[in-house]
Parts: C-alpha cells; structure tokens; sequence
C-alpha cells in the first residue's frame, strides 16, 4: 500500500488549493489501482497547523498534531504539495512548514507540486519558486506541475485542468511503483539532432 501525504496550503475553509489537493488525490488512487496498488491517504490543512508551525520555528520542535503530520511525511512514499500564490511565490505557511523540517526529511522523496492562483500569469510559480525548494530539499519533483487558475474551476480551462491532473498523478504513480512503462515523449526534435541538420 502507497502511502501518501498531501500537504494543502490553502488559508480558506473551502480552498481552490484543497480541492485541487482532492482532484490530484482521486487521479492517483486510479492511476495506482492500475497499477496493482491501493493508497493510504494523510491530509494535512496548513491553516488548522498555523499556530503550531510557528512554534516550532521558534523553539525548533514540533508538538502535538504537527509532529504527527511531520512523522506522517517522514514516513510517506510520495508527498502531493499544493499551495496558493501569494506575491509571485508559495504562500509563507507554506513554506514555513518545510523550514521546519529535518535535513533529509524528504530526501528521495517523489513530490508532486501543484499551486492555485487568480490567473494564469502566476504558473511560473512552481518552477522558479517551488521546484528549487523541493531539488534543494533532495526530493524528486515529478515533471510536470500543475497550476490551476480561478478560471480552470468549472469554466473554460475544466477540461485542460483535467489532463494536467491526470499527466501529474499518472507520473507521480509511475514514481511510487518504480514503473518501467514507456513515458510518453514530448513531440520536439532535441538539439543534437537539429545541430545534424
């Protein structure tokens, strides 16, 4: 059985960031069904751990139901981590959560990360602000991020939001099982072969 935690960075009670934490999470248990696997789900809402977080920044020690979550981590197969945009970036909660963590906590780690925000003008979020923070934490960011705009809820992106979940959830399942299956190729010509022109 895969286990799997999902860190949802969403400050609001509903959240676009949870419900995409949800779609990600209902996509993977398909893909890992065919896959043989069943899954044991962790959700951890960083706004029900804020005070706590900030504790543990300051005394270095996580209690309670943090440390709980920061054992469930430790333990996991795979992370799912989903945040807002705020200012061009993760949100603070966020990223406080993994400030906290041990050296190596999520060392080899496959990681699916995944952001929420107003419009698509903050997709590059993921790869300049998120991607180099789980590379430095040593975890295995899986290729394909996805970023999910108000518009991509129920509106004219559904659809595409859709097959992003799907690519990122199939890639995150082939991760956890070490699948050898064939990924399929983006459709360029690489640069050694256009040098050969």
């Amino acid at each position: 059985m895969a286990r799997i935690v999902v860190i949802s960075g969403g400050l609001g009670s509903p959240s676009s960031t949870r419900v995409l934490s949800d779609d990600v999470v209902a996509r993977l248990r398909e893909s890992l069904a065919m896959e043989g696997q069943d899954l044991n789900v962790t959700v951890a809402e960083l706004r029900e751990l804020a005070h706590p977080i900030v504790d543990a920044m300051l005394t270095g020690f996580p209690t309670g139901e943090l440390a709980g979550v920061v054992d469930a981590v430790a333990q996991a197969d795979a992370l799912v981590v989903v945040s807002p945009t705020f200012s061009a970036s993760m949100s603070g909660l966020f990223k406080s959560f993994f400030d906290i963590l041990e050296p190596d906590t999520i060392k080899g780690k496959p990681v699916l990360m995944a952001a929420t925000g107003g419009t698509e003008r903050h997709s590059l979020m993921l790869e300049f602000a998120m991607r180099p923070l789980f590379s430095y934490l040593g975890a295995l960011p899986v290729r394909t991020a996805i970023f999910a705009a108000t518009s991509d809820f129920g509106g004219p992106g559904a659809g595409s939001l859709g097959r992003r979940v799907a690519a990122g959830a199939d890639e995150l399942a082939r991760a956890i099982v070490g699948s050898t299956k064939q990924v399929e190729q983006d459709d360029f010509v690489d640069f050694a072969t256009l040098l050969n022109r």
